[in-house]
């Protein structure tokens, strides 16, 4: 069956010397994995550069339900971008989220309001001008709602974050899985943010390391066999 979609690249693997296997969060298929064929050719039909972190596409595609590798009959730029490709520090957040993404985004089913969410923090991302520096954390926390696992902040403020349960607490949990009151009120400062006033935050480089630590500590505790991330030392080093 062949259809339209459109899509956000998450990750390629070299599979020959010019055809690569790209995984790509669809709209209407959700995680799909696709053969590209010819990528290094001069009329390939998909060019190196729509292979970027979090490019946001357009395909044609030939769809097989249950099928583990779908093929790609054309693809086009949906959204090309104006930032991300020509500033390190855009380029390195978007590659962090796009790990984040292939790590967290293992279903098939389609889900419209995750993708609508995706697709409009990677334009924001692309074309913001300030709170750069916040925009991961601000991303990594409001994208917990969509995979199922949102913080519960009805006894926010509190000085404790539960990072197994989702929760603030006055008291302190029982296990070794939360944060102390200094983090507790940084993830609540997080939470309550959004792309349009994150550049209010200010964060010390060590609020921002141990916040970014705790995060992703969340998410290892939530989705399994979550594994280590390659791209969060690059991330860290940027803004030390």
């Amino acid at each position: 069956m062949q259809v339209k979609t459109s899509g956000i690249i998450l990750h390629s693997i070299k599979y020959t010397d010019s055809s690569f296997i790209i995984t790509v969060y669809t709209r209407q298929f959700g995680r799909v994995s696709y053969m590209v064929h010819g990528v290094n050719k001069k009329k390939s039909v998909c060019p190196a550069a729509f292979l970027q972190p979090l490019s946001i596409v357009e395909m044609d595609v030939y769809h097989t339900p249950g099928k583990n590798i779908q093929r790609l009959k054309e693809i086009r730029m949906e959204h090309p971008f104006t930032g991300i490709p020509f500033d390190p520090i855009k380029n390195s957040v978007a590659l962090f989220l796009s790990e984040i993404l292939f790590r967290t985004l293992r279903q098939s089913e389609p889900d419209e309001t995750l993708y609508l969410f995706l697709e409009n923090s990677i334009l924001q991302l692309d074309c913001i001008e300030t709170g750069i520096s916040n925009f991961h954390l601000v991303f990594l926390l409001k994208l917990t709602r969509y995979l199922g696992f949102e913080p519960n902040q009805d006894e926010a403020p509190a000085d404790y974050f539960d990072l197994m349960n989702g929760v603030f607490q006055k008291g302190k949990p029982v296990h070794v899985h939360f944060t102390l009151p200094e983090v507790s009120a940084d993830f609540v400062r997080g939470l309550n943010a959004d792309y349009s006033n994150m550049h209010n935050l200010t964060f010390t480089r060590t609020q921002r390391v141990n916040l970014l630590q705790n995060i992703v500590m969340y998410y290892q505790l939530h989705i399994p066999d979550f594994k280590e991330l390659h791209s969060l030392h690059i991330l860290q080093s940027l803004f030390d």
